[in-house]
């Protein structure tokens, strides 16, 4: 990301900067090949996807919240240790995003560039980015809180996208290449983490099951509103199990600092229920002309937390960056240390996974995205 900010690390208490920093935001090995000169591939089989364009939180969001008045960012060391020429690009982790190793993999590039990046090409532009910002969710009230991009506003940034491109190629060849495109969509866990369960703004007006319902009805606005701007063919992915976050475990059992650490059931079981439900919407949504395909992260990495070594990893609960307790965005910083192999881990800081998560996460995922290839 080619952005003028600069951040200043100064060396706070790290306990008081935890409980400054969960107030205000929380979010939740392998590499594909070498990057070319201009980041442009040639796709190695045969498929028509013409672009790939993102959605959603920091999961996915490769540095729109790099020049973004919020401390939900990562544009600094040590993110981005392991990702091309050490670089932190603004990406919530070691190295590469699940949506780099998709957009690599169907041929479309290396990796995938954010939107507000202010220098790329035409090229880059036409081949898909990423609008999603680290800290979002579907609930308007979760970005808010972080300070950071809301859907609505990155559904006016595709839009605005949509107006440059014309003004390039024109509005027939745009609107094939969008009717063409693969629309990926990863949000959801900010909405209760940050959000429902750690403030009482949504709790004084939602039981869980209301809330659960709102989020799924905003959800489906949001996919209605990506279809009438042309999207064809879309992935959502579902819930992780929240549970197993490691700031979410340091929360849960602050009080009891002998209690081992494990994934906290209640939250993941909210993940579970809710992914059930949004399965049973979108199965009625694909009657409207637009392939809703869903996306399973829930199991496959529930499956590395309880079967670490099928995986390599022998760190489960605690991240690579600092103690790896609480540590994430500004609190995993230059002056944290950091673990010698990230491999080892399943996550990079309190919430985010490492590079060798997301690529056994994009190996899980292979199936779902060759139905999209398919659709």
């Amino acid at each position: 990301m080619r952005c003028s900010c600069h951040v200043m690390f100064l060396r706070y208490s790290p306990m008081l900067l935890f409980l400054i920093f969960i107030s205000i935001s929380i979010n939740i090995k392998g590499e594909t090949g070498p990057l070319t000169k201009k980041n442009v591939l040639i796709k190695p089989f045969n498929n028509t996807i013409s672009a790939i364009f993102v959605f959603g939180d920091s999961t996915v969001d490769s540095g729109n919240n790099n020049c973004r008045a919020t401390v939900t960012k990562s544009n600094f060391p040590p993110y981005g240790r392991d990702f091309v020429n050490h670089i932190p690009t603004g990406r919530f982790t070691n190295g590469r995003l699940v949506t780099d190793m998709t957009a690599s993999y169907i041929g479309l590039k290396e990796f995938v560039p954010p939107y507000l990046d202010p220098i790329f090409s035409l090229e880059e532009l036409m081949t898909g980015v990423s609008f999603a910002s680290g800290g979002s969710g579907f609930d308007p009230l979760t970005a808010q809180i972080s300070g950071v991009i809301p859907l609505e506003q990155q559904l006016e940034y595709f839009k605005e996208y949509k107006i440059r491109v014309e003004n390039e190629i024109g509005e027939e060849k745009t609107k094939l290449l969008v009717s063409k495109a693969m629309f990926l969509i990863s949000a959801g866990t900010n909405d209760f983490v940050i959000n429902y369960f750690n403030t009482q703004l949504r709790r004084h007006s939602y039981t869980l099951p209301d809330y659960q319902q709102f989020l799924l009805q905003l959800t489906q606005q949001f996919l209605k509103d990506l279809m009438a701007e042309g999207a064809r063919v879309i992935g959502i992915v579902g819930l992780p199990p929240m549970g197993c976050l490691p700031v979410v475990i340091t929360m849960k059992t602050a009080g009891s600092p002998l209690q081992p650490r494990q994934c906290i059931d209640s939250y993941s079981d909210v993940g579970k229920e809710y992914n059930q439900l949004l399965q049973n919407m979108l199965k009625n949504m694909n009657t409207y002309g637009t392939k809703i395909i869903y996306a399973d992260i829930y199991n496959p990495l529930y499956d590395m937390v309880q079967n670490p070594n099928k995986y390599g990893f022998n760190n489960v609960y605690s991240g690579c960056c600092g103690t790896g307790l609480f540590e994430l965005a500004l609190l995993c910083n230059p002056n944290s240390l950091v673990c010698i192999n990230a491999s080892e881990y399943i996550f990079w800081d309190a919430v985010h996974p490492t590079q060798a998560t997301y690529y056994n996460l994009f190996n899980s995922l292979r199936p779902t995205v060759d139905v999209m290839l398919k659709s």
